[in-house]
């Protein structure tokens, strides 16, 4: 008490005149090795207790600090002038650990401030500013010691630095929205206001649009006006493809097992064949016996039984078939090319191998055999319900064409597709092209031998609605397929160069690529279509007549298919030509460029 008397000021002498402390920057301050720890503690005197908290201390129990608190003076400059100037003295305490706390209490005043000096691990000191009520209770004393260690360790960070809390002020939410440069729509706006601005700020749709470049003007461009025409040009040349390789198994092959029989018969001498020559002995074996199954089936039941359905299992049952007839198609195309190995190797096998290459030739027969008589009988029902569905009255068509061609659409635009893939598929619609024609032709001969009154005009509009909705289906399949799959419209020119190549016998840069395409079970079909038609229109004389007429009727059915086979083969093979010599033009002068 002699210190106080002498002029000596306390924290809370000070504080209680002023009530008010600034927090600055400049209370972050270099924690000092050379400041002392406990000699300090003995010359600061403490207030006067009240016994009865005196008495209470006793009897609590006392924990271990955790680190040692001291004193020290604000600057050892201003120390000794703060001892004789009254206003200066403001106690200070500095705490070694965020857990330790210093206080000063005092048993007659109501309220005291103490500034503590947080000292952190790295060295960097925080002084805190603090008033609390020291009325002698005990219990309030402990809570704000408490509260106080709660806000040293809300402040302290990671990296060991104390920080400072917002103050009041900063923390009004108009004034933080105004300041934030990320916030650009102010709090105070009129609706006028609002939609004026939308009104003059430039496109109305650019919340969920953007502006598009030269790159995607041009692939809007490809994928309505490049690519669908190149894309039905290159369906259309496999079209005629395919054509072509059916004449030729009706054309051709024929021919050519004649002048091996009547070779046979002129030399009288049995000669191995070559390797062509089995492959051709094979497929006529094959067509034959196809032709002969179907000859034994009642189209008329099939057809009954596929009428009596409902209209909306037509469609289920179409397309059902068609999924078939794609696996038969790819299957039958392994197993033609297997057939084919095995007569060039017996074709060209020694005596000692002979015998194996035999058998295996046989079994390659029966298989390719079995094959083909499946994918027959499939064609055959795909066809009978076509007819079906073009003869009935119920819009049972329209239900067909826009099942099929949307399943076709979902079940293709929506996947990723490599440009391989895309050029099998191509070549896949060439072929359905191609059995489509097939199955119009057994309904136009169904309706030549069946109908009654006018049909031709009917028939002939059911046949372009068909064509036209495949024709769209394909072009719009194809425009967004390479627009998913970022393919260009010069692909299918390139897709068309492999075909062209293809159609000359020239050597592609992948085998893969070809378009296969197997006529035995569409040549079946016709065969079997056609065959009641020629024979309605056979006069009903004795049989020599008859056979006469039938061999009348056979070759100029055979000059016609010749004939058409040389025209589309020529074409075809001039085309080729032409295109190829174009490509390669082109090529050299975008290398030349």
């Amino acid at each position: 008490m002699g210190l106080r008397s002498s002029g000596r000021k306390y924290s809370f002498d000070i504080l209680s005149e002023t009530n008010t402390v600034e927090d600055d920057d400049s209370h972050l301050m270099r924690r000092s090795n050379s400041f002392p720890s406990r000699n300090r503690e003995a010359e600061i005197p403490l207030p006067t207790e009240n016994p009865k908290n005196r008495k209470r201390k006793k009897h609590k129990k006392k924990k271990p600090p955790s680190s040692e608190c001291a004193m020290i003076p604000e600057d050892p400059a201003s120390s000794a002038t703060s001892r004789d100037a009254g206003a200066d003295g403001v106690t200070f305490e500095i705490a070694r650990d965020s857990s330790c706390q210093s206080f000063v209490s005092g048993g007659t005043e109501s309220a005291t401030s103490v500034c503590t000096v947080v000292a952190s691990e790295n060295g960097y000191n925080y002084c805190e500013l603090r008033q609390r009520s020291i009325s002698g209770n005990e219990e309030a004393e402990s809570r704000a010691e408490e509260s106080s260690t709660e806000k040293q360790q809300r402040r302290s960070e990671p990296n060991g630095v104390v920080t400072k809390l917002e103050t009041a002020e900063s923390l009004d939410w108009k004034r933080l929205m105004a300041e934030d440069p990320n916030y650009m729509y102010p709090m105070e706006k009129s609706p006028v206001k609002y939609f004026m601005e939308a009104m003059y700020n430039g496109n109305s749709l650019q919340s969920t649009t953007i502006l598009g470049d030269e790159k995607e003007r041009q692939r809007v461009y490809d994928t309505i006006f490049r690519l669908p025409w190149r894309c039905e040009l290159l369906i259309d040349v496999g079209f005629f493809v395919c054509l072509d390789s059916f004449l030729s198994l009706l054309t051709i092959m024929p021919t050519r097992i004649l002048l091996t029989l009547w070779r046979l018969l002129r030399t009288r001498q049995f000669i191995r064949p070559s390797a062509a020559e089995l492959c051709d002995f094979a497929c006529f074996v094959v067509l034959a016996c196809g032709v002969t199954l179907l000859e034994q089936t009642d189209i008329s039941l099939i057809y009954h039984m596929i009428r009596g359905q409902g209209t909306i299992k037509l469609y289920v049952v179409y397309n059902v078939l068609e999924i078939f007839d794609k696996l038969c198609q790819s299957f039958g195309g392994d197993v033609l090319q297997t057939l084919f190995n095995s007569a060039e190797g017996l074709a060209n096998c020694t005596e000692e191998n002979t015998s194996f290459w035999i058998w295996r030739f046989i079994s390659d027969q029966a298989l390719a055999m079995a094959a083909s008589i499946v994918h027959s009988f499939i064609l055959l029902a795909q066809a009978i319900t076509l007819s079906t569905c073009i003869v009935a009255h119920n819009n049972a068509l329209l239900a067909l064409l826009v099942s099929n061609n949307f399943s076709e659409i979902k079940s293709n635009v929506f996947k990723r597709f490599s440009k391989d893939n895309i050029q099998s598929l191509v070549y896949a619609d060439s072929v359905e092209r191609f059995h489509i024609s097939a199955f119009l032709l057994f309904v136009l001969a169904q309706n030549i031998l069946e109908a009654e009154g006018p049909w031709f005009e009917s028939f002939l509009f059911n046949a372009l609605l068909v064509y036209v909705c495949e024709m769209l289906i394909d072009i719009i399949k194809h425009s967004f397929l390479a627009k998913f799959n970022d393919i260009k419209p010069i692909a299918y020119s390139e897709f068309l160069e492999d075909l062209c190549k293809q159609t000359l016998n020239m050597q592609t840069e992948n085998g893969k690529k070809n378009l296969t395409f197997v006529p035995l079970a569409p040549a079946c079909v016709v065969i079997r279509v056609l065959t009641p038609v020629f024979a309605a229109h056979l006069p009903s004389n004795p049989l020599p007549t008859r056979l006469f007429w039938i061999l009348i009727l056979s070759a100029m059915t055979y000059v016609m298919l010749t004939s058409l086979k040389v025209m589309i083969g020529m074409g075809l093979q001039k085309h080729a030509t032409w295109y190829i010599n174009r490509c390669q033009k082109r090529k050299h002068h975008l290398h030349a460029d």
